[in-house]
Order: C-alpha cells, then sequence, then structure tokens
C-alpha cells in the first residue's frame, strides 16, 4: 500500500509537471508577456516587505539592516506608550471615516444622476466639469485651497465681508481642517470615481429597463430596483478597497495644509511617521509604526470582506 501510494504520488507530479510543460510550450508567448509585471511585483513590491524587519531592530547605518541589534517588540512597546498614540489614532480614523462616509455615497448619485441625463451635450459637459479636477496635482490643489481660504484676500472671506460678517482662519481653526480635507478632496475626486459606476450601469441588461417601464416604474423607482442592485457588486468592491485603506489616508495633502495652529487635528499617523524617521531619522520607531499602520489595515481588508462574501455574495476573493 505505501508503495503504491507513492508511485501515485510520482505519478501525480510527473502529471502536472508535463501538464504545465505541455502548456508553456503551447502558450509561451503569453507566459512571456506574464514574465515582466511578475518581476515587477516580486523585486519592487515583495522584496522590499523583506525589510520590514527593521521594526524589529536598533537600526545602525554603520551595520544596516540585518546586521544591527535585535530589539524585539521595543520600538512597537515606544510607540503605544507613546503619549500622542491615542490623539494619531484618533486623528486618523476620524479624517478616514469623515471621508468614506460623506465620500463614498457622492460618486454614486452623481453616476446615478448622470445615467438619467438624456441630453448628450449637457450630460458630457457634466461629466468634464466634474472629472477635470482629478487632474489637478495635489501641490497645486492645496494652492488652490490656501487662496480661496486666505484671512484677508481668499474669496470665501471676501464673501463674508461682503455680507458684514467678520474674516474666519480657516486652516488657522482645528476644528475646519477636516472638513476642509473631505469636501475639497470629494469635489476634486468624485467625478473620477463616478466613471467606474457609470462603467456598471452601462452593463446593465436593457431588457430590465424595459420590464421596469411596461410595469409602469417610475424613474425614481428603475433607480431603486434596477440601476442599485445591477451596480451592487461594483459598490460592494470598491467600499472594500476604501475601508481596507482606512488607515492609509493620503499623506502629501494633509502634510501640505498642516501647520501649527491646526496640528492637533491634523497630525496622523502617516505625517508622524515622516516626521519621526525621516526628520529625526529614528528608522526602526518609524518602521514600527507603518507596519502597525499596515497590520491594521490588512485586518479590516479582511473583515469588511468577509462580512460582504457573507451578506452581499460579492467581495474581492
Amino acid at each position: 500500500m505505501v508503495l503504491n501510494n507513492k508511485l501515485l504520488k510520482q505519478k501525480g507530479k510527473r502529471s502536472l509537471a508535463d501538464e504545465a510543460s505541455r502548456s508553456f510550450k503551447k502558450h509561451w508567448q503569453l507566459y512571456l508577456i506574464v514574465i515582466p509585471p511578475v518581476l515587477f511585483f516580486l523585486i519592487f513590491k515583495y522584496y522590499p516587505m523583506l525589510n520590514a524587519v527593521l521594526a524589529f531592530k536598533d537600526y545602525n547605518v554603520i551595520k544596516g539592516i540585518w546586521g544591527s541589534e535585535w530589539v524585539g517588540l521595543k520600538n512597537f512597546r515606544l510607540f503605544f506608550e507613546n503619549p500622542m498614540f491615542w490623539s494619531l489614532v484618533k486623528n486618523t480614523i476620524y479624517v478616514s471615516g469623515y471621508l468614506l462616509l460623506a465620500g463614498f455615497p457622492i460618486p454614486i448619485i452623481l453616476a446615478l444622476m448622470l445615467n438619467e441625463i438624456r441630453n448628450g451635450r449637457f450630460k458630457r459637459l457634466v461629466q468634464l466639469v466634474t472629472f477635470a479636477p482629478y487632474f489637478i496635482s495635489t501641490v497645486v490643489m492645496v494652492s488652490i485651497i490656501m487662496l480661496f481660504l486666505a484671512p484677508r484676500l481668499g474669496f470665501a472671506n471676501v464673501a463674508l465681508n461682503y455680507f458684514g460678517l467678520d474674516s474666519i482662519n480657516f486652516l488657522g481653526e482645528a476644528s475646519m481642517f477636516r472638513s476642509i480635507y473631505v469636501w475639497s478632496d470629494i469635489w476634486q475626486t468624485a467625478g473620477y470615481s463616478a466613471v467606474i459606476y457609470l462603467a456598471a450601469l452601462a452593463g446593465i441588461d436593457p431588457t430590465l429597463y424595459e420590464a421596469a417601464k411596461v410595469d409602469g416604474a417610475s424613474r425614481f423607482q428603475k433607480i431603486i430596483h434596477v440601476d442599485l442592485p445591477g451596480i451592487l457588486p461594483t459598490i460592494t468592491i470598491i467600499l472594500i478597497l476604501n475601508v481596507g485603506s482606512v488607515m492609509a489616508i493620503g499623506f502629501e495633502k494633509i502634510y501640505l495644509l498642516q501647520n501649527p495652529l491646526n496640528l492637533v487635528n491634523s497630525e496622523i499617523i502617516a505625517t508622524y511617521v515622516y516626521r519621526i524617521g525621516l526628520l529625526n531619522a529614528n528608522y526602526s520607531f518609524a518602521t514600527a509604526v507603518g507596519l502597525f499602520n499596515s497590520v491594521i489595515n490588512l485586518a479590516l481588508l479582511f473583515t469588511v470582506n468577509g462580512l460582504a462574501k457573507r451578506f452581499t455574495k460579492s467581495s474581492i476573493w
């Protein structure tokens, strides 16, 4: 029996190897096309992950990453015991949660509204106006925000003064920082995000609309009973990806909008890692903080993906 099992395993291995060899000979062009992206991910994505071991070491420039002293979880303990820990986590979650709650439904609503427009020229104009801000770079976008909200000559304060109201230092008010960041981001990205849902709407079977029309459904009823169920898988996937990156909110824009007056609400994990890791050259501690951030994101991704798979039957894997 043992010999028979070994022979069967060897035959199975040989058959798999033979099948792989035949497949490669038959489709070698396709395999050749796949090799560059696979190498790209291995070299520039997966190989650098090995250096995450820096989070468990006391980095020494002379000794290098692998030669530095092993300190275990010391850097993580320093972060968890840091008085700023809860403030950083709170600010990161608040900004990300605010952006998710306010920004996620708007592209869906915009796509549904555009899908109902029958005037082709007006529809293209609206798409152009809403899509164009996406191509504005982060630095230019921040400059626009600063000029628009400038305390003296900014358009917002000029408008307030025109109505007899006092000027407001918007970027100097910590309580206003999150709203400024979130709504400017929504204005910039809503049109681009709506394109994904428009593509999903275009894939809905036209016979469903015809059946709804025969049944006497109104436009709103068509949206509720045809459009939304038709794009639900797309909505689910986008939601999973957005929740999975809650802790990885963009660094550049927040860092550029920061100033000493709003730092209490604008300092997030990403900007803290930059200050500690690059400006203070504490690379081990910064790597530990970044690794903690990534682990939380990964846990959220698995959790939301599992819930989505259970309740909507749609998931990433």
